[in-house]
């Protein structure tokens, strides 16, 4: 089996999935944040080598105070949980995003993280927390100006290369695969730019009960593709 270099996911139906089993939307953000963890651990033995993950738009500030209060809660103990998690895969950790929207002491345990993180190379993990990717390319379009106006770069020698140094992903291949759970048939703002070429795959199945069984048919579904990036396959 061919396995993705790069798997992109869009954590989807925690709420609903929570809501069909009686209990409120938080309890079904506990359990995929709980999933997520597992996750990390059935990507790396597959042999994926980055993993980027949608967890918090920035749209979603405007879900219930009571409901965001509670995922900021989950933040807090899941980027401290995470360290144990990236020492145990030897995963580098990287929020993608502008998280100077969330509570100072979040962007410490972010900043905490990425520091702890950074030397190990096994695994690969993006998380894109108060991310969108019109936000990602409005803040690379007004750092990449401010380099042109400083001097520090000439608009000839603007192309795609260059642009990609400019968004939160700079240095990461594109995603080979993006699946996003739960039957919703959109890209909600996510990696617009990177997922150009990428094959996506899309399931009914929650985000809470996506487990290996489920991440091995969408990569077998992903050997079944034929990406020829724009070119003909040769008879």
């Amino acid at each position: 089996m061919r396995v993705p270099n790069h798997i992109a996911i869009i954590l989807d139906g925690n709420g609903r999935w929570a809501k069909a089993k009686g209990m409120p939307r938080g309890y079904g953000h506990i359990k995929g944040c709980a999933n997520l963890e597992t996750i990390c651990d059935d990507i790396k033995d597959l042999g994926v080598k980055y993993l980027t993950v949608y967890a918090f738009s920035t749209e979603n500030w405007k879900r219930s105070r009571e409901e965001v209060e509670g995922l900021m809660k989950l933040f807090r103990s899941y980027l401290k949980k995470c360290m144990k998690s990236a020492e145990k895969n030897h995963m580098r950790v990287k929020v993608i995003g502008d998280p100077s929207a969330f509570a100072p002491d979040i962007q410490e345990k972010i900043r905490q993280l990425e520091e702890f993180s950074k030397d190990y190379d096994e695994l690969y993990f993006q998380i894109a927390l108060n991310y969108g990717s019109r936000d990602e390319i409005v803040r690379g379009v007004r750092k990449l100006a401010q380099d042109v106006a400083d001097g520090k770069l000439v608009p000839d020698a603007i192309d795609e290369s260059c642009f990609e140094n400019y968004l939160d992903t700079a240095g990461v291949p594109d995603p080979d695969l993006m699946i996003r759970t739960s039957g919703e048939l959109r890209l909600s703002n996510f990696l617009m730019w990177q997922l150009a070429y990428t094959e996506f795959y899309f399931t009914d199945v929650p985000w809470p009960d996506f487990h290996k069984e489920e991440l091995i048919k969408a990569i077998e579904k992903y050997n079944e593709r034929d990406r020829r990036y724009g070119g003909v396959k040769e008879e």
